[in-house]
């Protein structure tokens, strides 16, 4: 039974979490190389602008505002599920090379088989999926013995080699590629929000409304999961057929998120464990606000790697991994 204590200070939590992305999306919506003052979006959000600042926040702002909101969201609950199936607080879809495989599989299909403009935003998170899939898969076969199980350790390490050799493939791929084409890879790798239209929003939404409330309904399995294996098996758990659906799911979670938002470490890694330290361990309790946070960071990277150089700004790939790469560093010492 979980405390009245604790269900209400995570109620508040999310409460205070919602205030913040509302404000950051206002801050998102008026700030930007093209500024459209404050006291003009309520007027235009119901039609009543100017074209141009009509089209600045319906065609440029607000598509890129909710994918980079939603990409986040994403991530962080592909994070949180990894860490709970593996029993390692230091994965991450980024950093043991989930988000890799998916951008090697986007890089082969852009670069050699040919695009039509109809169906590329709807197939680009499948093929990022198939490339995750296939990544995960074999790490989690280098990192499984029959004797002993799954070994954290192990995964991370592979994960982190996997992440290494697969991002020299890009280098590889992109060397003798046109030059539009590497420019699009370059983006993709260094984290910089590329589908920023609505179309984009329409292709993740799907999976979204689909592996969220799963994975929110599987939050006691995630709970038995992170107890040592004889405790699980003797609750009545199937360990491996419950991990090989989380995995799939975390998998499909990061895929239609990178798929978008291009190669984005670390919020995966952040949002739970912020989450945990708020209101808990338990996965009912901190899998939701761990969502918020993860939402809230990528939108708020974003935001401000925009508005710092002008006109392109700083990827929010690049602005995460300034805050994340030393939070890892101190995950990694501390554990």
């Amino acid at each position: 039974m979980i405390q009245p204590t604790l269900l209400r200070k995570q109620r508040i939590l999310f409460c205070l979490l919602l205030v913040l992305i509302f404000l950051t999306i206002v801050i998102g919506m008026g700030v930007g190389y093209s500024s459209v003052s404050f006291d003009k979006l309520i007027p235009t959000i119901l039609g009543k602008g100017t074209f141009k600042d009509h089209f600045i926040l319906f065609s440029i702002r607000l598509p890129r505002i909710i994918i980079t909101l939603l990409a986040g969201m994403a991530l962080a609950l592909s994070g949180a599920i990894l860490q709970g199936i593996t029993r390692n607080d230091l994965a991450d879809p980024g950093i043991i090379g989930i988000n890799s495989g998916a951008g090697v599989a986007i890089a082969i299909f852009f670069l050699y088989f040919p695009i039509d403009v109809g169906s590329f935003v709807y197939l680009i998170p499948v093929v990022a999926f198939i490339g995750a899939l296939l990544t995960a898969c074999i790490i989690y076969m280098l990192s499984f013995k029959k004797s002993v199980g799954l070994q954290p350790v192990r995964l991370v390490l592979i994960g982190v080699g996997f992440s290494m050799a697969l991002s020299g493939i890009m280098i590889v791929l992109i060397s003798s590629a046109e030059r539009e084409k590497v420019d699009f890879i370059a983006k993709w790798l260094a984290g910089n929000i590329w589908g920023t239209d609505w179309p984009f929003i329409w292709a993740m939404i799907p999976w979204l409304i689909i592996l969220l409330p799963f994975t929110l309904y599987k939050a006691n399995r995630l709970n038995l999961l992170g107890l040592s294996e004889p405790v699980a098996i003797g609750v009545g758990v199937s360990i491996e057929k419950e991990r090989i659906i989380l995995l799939l799911t975390a998998v499909a979670l990061a895929a239609s998120a990178v798929s978008v938002t291009g190669g984005i470490a670390f919020i995966g890694l952040m949002a739970p464990h912020i989450a945990k330290s708020l209101v808990g361990p338990r996965n009912q309790l901190f899998l939701p606000i761990s969502i918020l946070i993860g939402g809230w960071l990528l939108l708020l990277a974003d935001t401000i790697g925009r508005n710092i150089a002008d006109p392109d700004g700083i990827p929010a790939g690049i602005m995460v991994a300034l805050i994340g790469a030393p939070y890892f560093m101190y995950l990694l010492l501390k554990k």
